[in-house]
C-alpha cells in the first residue's frame, strides 16, 4: 500500500471513529480521492472494522458511483433522464466524447477523463446536464463544453473553473405558503419549547400535514407512533435522496430553506423525544453539501443545534450523510439499510421504522418537503396551511415542472388544482401528454386534465412532466424502462430478471420487431412483478408501457408486425452475414 492511500485510510477511520455504520461514507471518500476503490483498501477496511471483504465488494458493486477500476481523473456522468433527451443530451454527449477523444464508459488511454451515463440528476429544469467529479454543471451547449474541453485538457483542477459554471439557479416560478415564508432561524423553535410536546403535534394533527414524499402518510400519526414506542433512543432521518426522475424541488429547499429543514426536524426531535437527526443527501447534490454543513454550524453557533437548545431541555444535532448512488434509497426502509452502511435493500414491514428504524431503534423519516412545512405550521399555525388548499382539499405541494413547457422550473400550488390549471401556469401547449409523479407516477391525457393534485386523485412526489404533439410516447416508456431496469437493487429474482425481460421486449417493440405475443408476455410478465417483487420498483416497473399500451396504442401499432411472434434474431441474415466475412477474409489472404 502506498504512503498516500495508507494516510488517507488512517485519517477516515480516525474521522468515523473506526465506526462500521460509516462504511459507505469511507469508501465515497476514498472513491473521491483515488478514483476507483483499490483492493489494498478494501483488505484493510475489512481488518479494521470487522467487515469481511464479500460485504464490502457487494457494496461497492450495489451503488453506482463507487468503481473497482480507475475512472478518469475527470470524471463525468451524463444526465440520461427523458426530460434532458428532450434537451439534446444525445447530441451534447456525442459532442463531448469526440472533443475529448473518448469512447462513453470507457476511460481515456491516459486516465485523464470518463465520460458515462447516469439516471437523472435532478436538474430537469438545466438540462443538458453532467456531473464532474461530483459537481453539477448545467444547461449545456457545444459552446460550454468546449471550454469544459479546455480546461480538462489543460489539466485545471474543476474546484478552480469559474465558479459561475456551477451556480444552479433555484427556478422558482410560483410561490405559495412556505416559497413566500421568511422564518428567522430558531422562532418557529421557540414557538415549539413554549409549550408540551404534545400541542405542537396537536398543531401538525390540525394542520392536515401528510408525507410529501409520495406516499402521503399522515404525518402526526407517524411522529406520534415513534413518540409513543417504548424505546427512548430515537432518531429524525430527512430523506433528501429525491431520485424520482424529474424531480428537483428538494434541491431548491436544501439551497434557499434549509433553515425551515432543519428547524422542522428539530421540533420534530422535541415531539418525539429524540437527540439525534440524520440528513441523507443524494450524491448528485454533491455541490450542496458544504453550504448545509455551514448552515449546521452557523445554526450550532447560535445555540440552535447541539444542547440545550435556547437554554431548553432539549439537545438535538443532525449529521449530513451522503449517498453513492441508488434509487431504491427513496424508500425509507432502504434508505434507513443505507445510512446504517449496508446495501440499500428494503426491508420488509412490519416492524416499520417508528417502533424499529436506525440501529432497530423508533425513527421518523420524512422529506425535505415534509419536514419545511412543519416549521411552517408551529411557526404561523394549522389553518395558515390548511386553509391554503382548495375547496374540500387541505394545504399545498411542491411541483417540479419541466419538459415542453414556457418556464420550467418550482410551483407551490394548493391542493385540489386541476392539471389543466397547472398547465396553464408553466406555459404549455399542444400537450399531448403528462407524467404525474415520474416514471413510477401516472400517465394521463387531455382527456383527463380536469384531475386534480391530491393525495386522493394524481399524488405525487412532485415530478410534472409535460410532453407536446411533437413526441413519441413510446420512447418516453421506453426511458422508463431501462431506468427501472438499471435501478433495480437485484435483490429478489422477479425484478431483477422481470425488468431486464420487459426491457429487452421494449427494445424489441421499438425496433419494429414486436408481436401480438411480446405484448401479452409484458402483462405476463407485469403480473408476477407485481404479485412477487420485494419492493414497489419491480412492482412498477412495466407500467409506463402498459400506460402507454392503454392510452396511446398507435404507438405500438405503427411499429408492430401483424403476427402473433416475430424473432428479434435473424437467423438468415447472421449465416449471409458471416458468409460474407469469410469471403472478404478469403479474398484478402489470396491477394
Amino acid at each position: 500500500m502506498n504512503k498516500a492511500l495508507d494516510a488517507l485510510l488512517h485519517e477516515q477511520l480516525k474521522v468515523y471513529r473506526s465506526d462500521a455504520t460509516y462504511l459507505l461514507q469511507i469508501l465515497r471518500n476514498i472513491q473521491f480521492s483515488c478514483s476507483y476503490i483499490p483492493q489494498q483498501a478494501i483488505q484493510h477496511l475489512s481488518t479494521a472494522l470487522k467487515v469481511s471483504i464479500p460485504k464490502i465488494r457487494a457494496l461497492i458493486e450495489f451503488y453506482h458511483f463507487l468503481h473497482y477500476h480507475p475512472r478518469g481523473h475527470y470524471d463525468i456522468y451524463v444526465s440520461d433522464s427523458i426530460i434532458d433527451h428532450m434537451s439534446g443530451k444525445n447530441e451534447i454527449t456525442s459532442y463531448l466524447c469526440e472533443k475529448l477523444n473518448v469512447e462513453l464508459n470507457q476511460p481515456r488511454a491516459d486516465g485523464r477523463v470518463t465520460v458515462a451515463n447516469t439516471s437523472c440528476t435532478g436538474m430537469s429544469d438545466h438540462g443538458p446536464a453532467v456531473l464532474i467529479n461530483g459537481l453539477a454543471l448545467t444547461r449545456l451547449t457545444r459552446k460550454k463544453v468546449g471550454k469544459i474541453v479546455a480546461k480538462i485538457e489543460e489539466n485545471i483542477d474543476v474546484h478552480k473553473w469559474p465558479k459561475a459554471w456551477f451556480e444552479v439557479a433555484d427556478n422558482i416560478q410560483s410561490k405559495g405558503v412556505l416559497l413566500n415564508s421568511e422564518i428567522k432561524p430558531g422562532s418557529a423553535i421557540k414557538k415549539a419549547l413554549a409549550t408540551a410536546p404534545h400541542d405542537s403535534l396537536t398543531a401538525i394533527d390540525k394542520s392536515g400535514l401528510r408525507g410529501c414524499g409520495g406516499a402521503g402518510y399522515k404525518t402526526a400519526a407517524k411522529w406520534k407512533s415513534c413518540q409513543l414506542s417504548e424505546n427512548n433512543q430515537r432518531y429524525v432521518v430527512c430523506n433528501a435522496d429525491e431520485g424520482e426522475p424529474g424531480t428537483f424541488k428538494d434541491r431548491v429547499l436544501l439551497n434557499s430553506y434549509a433553515d425551515q429543514l432543519i428547524e422542522g426536524m428539530t421540533i420534530c426531535a422535541y415531539i418525539i423525544g429524540a437527540q439525534k437527526g440524520f440528513i441523507y443527501l443524494r450524491y448528485e447534490y454533491q455541490h450542496l453539501h458544504k453550504k448545509l454543513q455551514g448552515i449546521l454550524q452557523k445554526r450550532r453557533a447560535a445555540n440552535l443545534l447541539g444542547d440545550h437548545i435556547l437554554n431548553s431541555k432539549l439537545s438535538f444535532d443532525i449529521e449530513i450523510f451522503m449517498g453513492a448512488g441508488s434509487y431504491v434509497c427513496g424508500e425509507e426502509s432502504a434508505l434507513l439499510e443505507s445510512l446504517e452502511g449496508r446495501r440499500a435493500i428494503p426491508r420488509i414491514r412490519p416492524p416499520f421504522p417508528v417502533t424499529r428504524g436506525y440501529l432497530g431503534k423508533p425513527t421518523v423519516v420524512n422529506n425535505v418537503e415534509t419536514f419545511c412545512y412543519a416549521a411552517l405550521i408551529i411557526e404561523k399555525g394549522a389553518e395558515n396551511f390548511s386553509q391554503q388548499g382548495l375547496v374540500g382539499f387541505n394545504g399545498c405541494k411542491i411541483l417540479s415542472i419541466s419538459g415542453d413547457v414556457e418556464k420550467p422550473g418550482i410551483y407551490e400550488i394548493p391542493l385540489g388544482m386541476p392539471v389543466i390549471n397547472v398547465l396553464n401556469l408553466c406555459g404549455a401547449q399542444s400537450v399531448q401528454a403528462v407524467q404525474v409523479g415520474g416514471p413510477s407516477g401516472t400517465l394521463i391525457t387531455p382527456a383527463e386534465f380536469n384531475r386534480v393534485i391530491s393525495f386522493d386523485d394524481l399524488n405525487t412526489s412532485g415530478a410534472f412532466m409535460v410532453f407536446n404533439q411533437s413526441r413519441d410516447i413510446l420512447e418516453n416508456a421506453l426511458n422508463f424502462t431501462h431506468f427501472f431496469m438499471q435501478e433495480s437493487c437485484g435483490f429478489c429474482t422477479p425484478c431483477r430478471v422481470g425488468t431486464k425481460l420487459i426491457c429487452d421486449l421494449a427494445d424489441k417493440v421499438v425496433t419494429g420487431q414486436g408481436a401480438r405475443l411480446d405484448l401479452e408476455s409484458i402483462k405476463q410478465l407485469n403480473h408476477v412483478m407485481d404479485e412477487m417483487s420485494h419492493c414497489g420498483l419491480g412492482q412498477r416497473a412495466a407500467q409506463p408501457l402498459l400506460e402507454t399500451l392503454e392510452k396511446f396504442p398507435e404507438y405500438f401499432v405503427k411499429r408492430m408486425t401483424d403476427v402473433e411472434y416475430q424473432p428479434s434474431f435473424d437467423v438468415d441474415k447472421s449465416i449471409q452475414r458471416a458468409i460474407e466475412i469469410v469471403t472478404i477474409e478469403s479474398s484478402s489472404k489470396g491477394d
